[in-house]
This record gives structure tokens, C-alpha cells and sequence, in this order.
């Protein structure tokens, strides 16, 4: 009887040992707090970009990589003599990325127009004219949408402002031509109205043969005459040649011709350049002779601008 309730008390202070040396199995705690999310701060407006816009609002410029100083002259709508002359450059083809030029007249200028000025005894910018196509060279500048605007306002006090005007008996029959280039319906015409200067303007033909494109902003900034090489370029209007040479890429050998402060033509692709810059041609003179320099296909590229703004030449050429 002993025995048993031995037994039976060891057996009892077991299962109570047991009972204590259990863990007890705790129920998760799950935090289900929902975590503050905060928007990061707008970024404000870097240092390098507000200088750049400080330095354009006074006229100024950084030249970045692939600039050439004709490029940045288009670009901003002046000659790239000015540039030379208003940056006291002694090598117009040596600009450094992060210089920073004047692309607008200093303050003692103020508004007054400038003329062209000569070019520095120790840099020569202008190219001869070329005999024969050659193709793009690694010196030439690069294709921009600016890329003849540069030479617009150079000679803005030469002789194109009065003696090359055309004779107002001739001018009757162009002023209508040119009329549309403000309407509605040629935007980029009618983003400046013409003055009276450039309504008096009398305008002919650069050339015969089949225009096989036309003017679109977007992927054409003039129009493309077909024709033979040799074959007669002539000067759509009155004016001063600006820019006689090859040293623009995409355009061949070209030739720019001022008509007046703000309306200038360009004659592209030419095989031969048979005028010099700073000459006064006539309506119809011939300046060159149609080619395929730097393009596939013998043509005449033709481009009417006005402040620098390609305008569709179809608004200004008489009907044919």
C-alpha cells in the first residue's frame, strides 16, 4: 500500500514539473501601423542652368560640345565676323567647351546695327570659292536648323540697304508674292511681318527645272530644283553675297545672299561658286553653277529666310 502511494505521488509531482517547464505559445503581435510616406522635395533649379539662363538674358552664350562659332553666330542671328570682332578672337575655328561669348551686341552698341566687320590679318574664315564638288571634310560645320542664320545680320549697314534695292517700277508684281508670307496659312511666314523694305523686293527664279521638293519646316527648309550639272544658278533678287564657300555640312558649296536687314537666300549644292563674298549681284546674275556637292543627286537646294526663320520660297517666287 506503501508502494503505491509512492507511485502515485511521484507520479503527480511530475506531471506538475511538466506543466511548469512548458512555454506557452504567445499569440503574434503584428504591427500594423501605416508608415508616413513623404514626397521627395521638388529639385530646384541647378546652378549651371540658372547661370546659362542668367548669362543668355545678357547676351551671352557657354559653348558646348560640337559648337562651332558658325553654328552658335546662326544659332543667335548674327555674322560670325560680330562674334570674332565683340569676343576679341584671334581664331574663330578654336573655341573651347565652357567659354562663354557674346552673342549679342555689347551695351555701348545698343541697338545700333552693325556692319560687317573684316576678318583678323592672322584668321582666315571665309573659304575661296570651290571649282569642284568635294566631299564633307571633318572641318566643316555641323548641319543645324541655324544653320545659314548667322549671316543674316552681318551687313546689315552695307550697301544692300540702298543701292542693290530693286527699282520700285519692279517691285509691284513681287510685293504681291510676297504678301502671303504673313497670312495665316504659312506659320512660319507669318511669324514677322514684313517691312517695307522687303515688300519692295522683286524676286526671280534661282534656276530652271522641276521643283522636286517642297518647303516643310520639319524636314525640308527650302525647296529642291532638279536639273544638269553646270547648269545656270542665278540670284533670286537683288542684294550682297554673304557667305561664298563649302564650309557648312549638309549644304555643299553654298551661297548666301542678303536682300535686306532681315531676308537672305541660300543656293546649295553648287559645282561651282562663281562670286565672292561681300560682292552686290543683280536679280538673275549668275552666282554658280548647279551641282551635287555634298548630296546624292545633281539639284539646286534653294532657302528664303527671314530673321533667320526658314519661310516657304513659294510665297515670295512669281507663279512660272
Amino acid at each position: 500500500m506503501t508502494n503505491k502511494s509512492s507511485l502515485l505521488l511521484l507520479s503527480i509531482s511530475l506531471c506538475v514539473l511538466s506543466a511548469c517547464t512548458t512555454v506557452p505559445n504567445q499569440a503574434p503581435v503584428i504591427d500594423r501601423t501605416t508608415p508616413m510616406v513623404t514626397s521627395p522635395p521638388a529639385r530646384p533649379p541647378s546652378p549651371s542652368e540658372d547661370a546659362q539662363k542668367e548669362r543668355e538674358e545678357r547676351g551671352l552664350y557657354t559653348v558646348k560640345k560640337g559648337d562651332t562659332l558658325i553654328r552658335i553666330a546662326l544659332d543667335h542671328g548674327q555674322n560670325y565676323r560680330d562674334l570674332v570682332t565683340w569676343n576679341n578672337l584671334t581664331n574663330p575655328n578654336d573655341i573651347k567647351v565652357d567659354q562663354v561669348l557674346r552673342v549679342q551686341p555689347p551695351e555701348s552698341v545698343g541697338g545700333v546695327q552693325t556692319v560687317a566687320v573684316p576678318q583678323p590679318g592672322t584668321t582666315e574664315v571665309k573659304p575661296e570659292p570651290v571649282p569642284k564638288k568635294t566631299g564633307p571634310r571633318g572641318e566643316k560645320r555641323p548641319w543645324s536648323e541655324g544653320a545659314l542664320a548667322e549671316l543674316q545680320r552681318g551687313d546689315e549697314g552695307g550697301a544692300v540697304n540702298g543701292a542693290v534695292k530693286p527699282p520700285p517700277a519692279r517691285s509691284e508684281r513681287p510685293a504681291q508674292a510676297a504678301a502671303p508670307a504673313a497670312a495665316p496659312a504659312a506659320p512660319a511666314a507669318a511669324a514677322v511681318q514684313l517691312s517695307a523694305e522687303d515688300r519692295e523686293l522683286s524676286w526671280a527664279w534661282p534656276s530652271e527645272g522641276r521643283v522636286i521638293a517642297t518647303f516643310d519646316e520639319g524636314k525640308n527648309k527650302g525647296i529642291d530644283i532638279a536639273g544638269k550639272a553646270g547648269q545656270q544658278v542665278m540670284a533670286a533678287g537683288a542684294g550682297k553675297v554673304m557667305y561664298a564657300g563649302s564650309g557648312i555640312r549638309g549644304y555643299g558649296n553654298l551661297v548666301i545672299v542678303k536682300h535686306s536687314n532681315s531676308l537672305l537666300s541660300a543656293y546649295a549644292h553648287n559645282r561651282t561658286i562663281l562670286v565672292k563674298e561681300g560682292q552686290s549681284v543683280n536679280k538673275g546674275q549668275m552666282i554658280a553653277e548647279m551641282g551635287d556637292s555634298d548630296t546624292d543627286a545633281v539639284k539646286l537646294h534653294f532657302e528664303i529666310r527671314q530673321q533667320g526663320k526658314p519661310v516657304d520660297p513659294s510665297k515670295f517666287l512669281p507663279n512660272r
